[in-house]
């Protein structure tokens, strides 16, 4: 009886031992899950909405590349003509997209870091800094720009006053950044097609009227208007870190931003050739508002359908970079980012600097030279540097 009391003691012993390392093991891998979600919340984006397909991809670049940019591009080349507007137009292209692809693959070997935490690791914090303020007076500016434009779109349209016309525009689109990537990249891909119809039908519109002497002519003085309003038409560096998160994979990425690149640019050059051959050196600072010489109200209408599209879809793609990049860089929750990155503009705009063009030069002068292209090559150079010392 004692042998058999004991043997009871024991595997009643044994018994316990297993539920302690069961329940050691369970804890274990509850640890690494709740690990593996930690990791996850600095992407939150993808917590929140995990894919976007890589056509969802295309049309958040592209909306954000298609803005006001397009809207100048033509006004631009119209002060040198087309031939230098188009070879300076694919010029930049290139470097743009190289400095792109700087971003993506630095952004991608570091498990999706925005570019203010990838210039900081690698230029230090100084570096960080740097790339940040340049990314948010580019952002700033472009997106209290778009506040204004869009007040002027909203007047002409709908016949309401520009300060309530600006305030119903931010509403829509500060809500939609609120929401995140997923539901920006099904509104921008809506808006994609959209767009490109619209353009299609700009251009069939103009063609009975273009005469190919009137943008035949080459004219310098303008080069370093048409050089900046290219820049500014063409950047969307600060999206891609979110694009890459999103999609998932490098090289359906990496595809992706090279026709972000090439869709555009094809479509600002054909966009500009017809509007000068159109209008030559008289073309119109916002170039769809000139449809109305030529078809009245129908050219009212499109004119400035357009730029409601263009404008709408660049507020979002920018507005949704600026807010991940002040997440991560800043540490900062997301409420508070979403707050600063699209409440200063509206009131800055309330304030009665309204003043379209300015704003988008300022914005394009500064943050974007130097986000887009200098910065970009310098932590090339100094990524590159490291690697060979490591190697030797």
């Amino acid at each position: 009886m004692v042998t058999s009391g004991r043997n009871a003691e024991y595997y009643a012993h044994l018994k316990r031992l297993r539920k302690r390392r069961k329940r050691r093991y369970m804890l274990f891998i509850h640890l690494k899950k709740t690990k593996r979600r930690v990791v996850l919340k600095r992407t939150y984006f993808r917590l929140e909405k995990e894919k976007i397909t890589p056509k969802e991809g295309l049309a958040v670049l592209v909306g954000t590349q298609i803005g006001a940019g397009v809207l100048g591009l033509p006004y631009a080349a119209a002060k040198v003509g087309l031939v230098p507007a188009t070879i300076i137009l694919f010029g930049i292209m290139l470097l743009l997209l190289f400095t792109a692809m700087i971003v993506l693959k630095l952004s991608a070997s570091m498990g999706g870091a925005q570019m203010s935490t990838i210039t900081e690791r690698i230029l230090g914090k100084a570096g960080g800094w740097t790339m940040y303020l340049s990314i948010t007076i580019m952002s700033f500016g472009a997106l209290l720009a778009y506040v204004a434009g869009m007040g002027n779109v909203f007047s002409q349209l709908f016949g309401i006053n520009e300060n309530l016309g600006a305030l119903i525009f931010w509403l829509f689109a500060a809500f939609i950044i609120y929401r995140g990537l997923q539901a920006s990249g099904k509104a921008e891909l809506l808006m994609y097609y959209i767009m490109l119809t619209l353009f299609i039908v700009v251009m069939g519109m103009l063609v009975p009227y273009a005469k190919l002497s009137n943008g035949l002519y080459m004219n310098f003085a303008g080069i370093a208007s048409m050089v900046g309003i290219a820049i500014f038409a063409l950047g969307c560096h600060t999206v891609i870190p979110d694009v890459y998160k999103a999609i998932g994979d490098y090289q359906k990425t990496k595809r992706v931003v090279i026709l972000a690149f090439l869709i555009p640019t094809i479509i600002y050059a054909l966009f500009t050739a017809v509007f000068l051959f159109a209008f030559g050196a008289k073309t119109p600072q916002i170039a769809t508002q000139g449809l109305s010489e030529m078809y009245g109200y129908a050219g009212y209408l499109i004119g400035n359908i357009i730029p409601f599209i263009a404008i709408t879809t660049s507020f979002i793609g920018i507005g949704l970079a600026q807010q991940s990049n002040t997440v991560e860089f800043l540490k900062m929750k997301k409420i508070l980012a979403w707050s600063i990155t699209t409440i200063p503009p509206l009131l800055v705009y309330v304030g009665g600097i309204k003043n379209f063009a300015d704003v988008l030069a300022f914005a394009g002068d500064t943050g974007d030279m130097m986000s887009f292209i200098i910065l970009p090559i310098a932590i090339w150079i100094v990524w590159i540097y490291w690697k060979k010392r490591r190697m030797a």
